[in-house]
């Protein structure tokens, strides 16, 4: 009998990818999504069971007649600064009781949870690159804070209950990208993509010289799934690619591939924006050996390529209107 297998925020742009690779692997995957940012259509022609639910609110029994569920993966929140600004008190609550009823559900199967956290614990660093030793420079105040402190309350409460005997595992996860990102993400990808496919300016933050370390999604699933199905037990990793690239070399690229005519235009820098961004990933490449195998370049052709169908898709929805 196949293990079974419970992933929250299914339906995002990581969950979907990681849903589909389980799946491959034979695993029995359910899914849980509240669809604020994930969609049905990620999921579409995955083997999966999906049900709308959002986990601020108890799901055990929901759950109880599909059987015992052997792992958890605690992908569930809005990740990107537009959806969790706008979003901010959700966003808390699901780092909180989201948090809190994922662990209760992994306790009380006996299974081993997986939860995935973020660089944005370290907020804007002071030290380069981030090792999970780093305790960051936070405002717990800002307009990003609602994510950065949901994100760190949720593992102190993970090492919480893993040192009463949960088994569980944390992954700091650094800038990812890859197809089923939404156009209207906002974040740095998505943003001057499909600017560049639409010709319009590309807009850069600051001077451009703040820089971002890019993970194919491919790659980081790779690396939660080994991170699960390890032995490894109340410790955090970070996950994420440590090529650095500036994020004004970074739209130089964007528009190389895509060979748009934009011009590159700058905006004032965003409150708390992190300057610099690159992951230290000696610790989980020493106990697992992983690491990122998919060039910028690869990568981003592939992702553009998913882009221009969605650029497509756009243009024809506003033709029928």
């Amino acid at each position: 009998m196949a293990e079974r297998i419970l992933v929250t925020g299914g339906a995002g742009f990581i969950g979907s990818h990681l849903c589909e690779s389980l799946a491959k692997k034979g695993y029995e995957i359910v899914a849980l999504d509240n669809f604020a940012t994930g969609k049905r259509s990620n999921l579409r022609k995955i083997p999966v069971k999906l049900i709308k639910h959002d986990i601020t609110k108890p799901f055990a029994k929901k759950l109880a007649r599909l059987g015992k569920f052997d792992f958890v993966f605690n992908l569930a929140s809005p990740a990107s600064p537009v959806d969790y600004q706008k979003l901010s008190i959700p966003t808390l609550l699901v780092g909180s009781l989201g948090m809190k009823n994922s662990l209760d559900f992994a306790k009380a199967n006996s299974a081993r949870l997986l939860q995935a956290s973020t660089s944005e614990v370290y907020g804007d660093p002071l030290i380069h690159p981030q090792t999970e030793g780093y305790w960051g420079n936070v405002n717990p105040i800002g307009p990003r804070s609602c994510y950065d402190e949901a994100k760190r309350y949720a593992e102190s409460l993970c090492m919480a209950y893993a040192r009463e005997g949960t088994p569980v595992v944390l992954a700091r996860i650094f800038n990812t990208y890859g197809p089923r990102m939404r156009l209207d993400d906002g974040r740095v990808v998505p943003n001057l993509v499909g600017q560049a496919l639409r010709n319009e300016p590309l807009t850069v933050y600051g001077d451009g010289s703040q820089t971002r370390s890019f993970c194919y999604v491919s790659d980081l699933v790779e690396g939660l799934e080994k991170l699960m199905f390890s032995s490894l037990q109340g410790d955090v990793f970070n996950v994420g690619n440590p090529e650095e690239h500036s994020i004004l070399e970074f739209a130089q690229l964007v528009k190389q591939l895509t060979g748009a005519s934009s011009e590159i235009t700058y905006l004032p820098l965003p409150q708390d924006d992190p300057k610099r961004r690159k992951p230290d990933i000696s610790k989980i490449k020493a106990a697992l050996g992983w690491e990122p195998k998919v060039k910028l370049e690869d990568g981003m052709k592939e992702t553009i390529a998913w882009f221009k169908k969605e650029v497509r898709k756009n243009k024809k929805k506003e033709a029928l209107q």
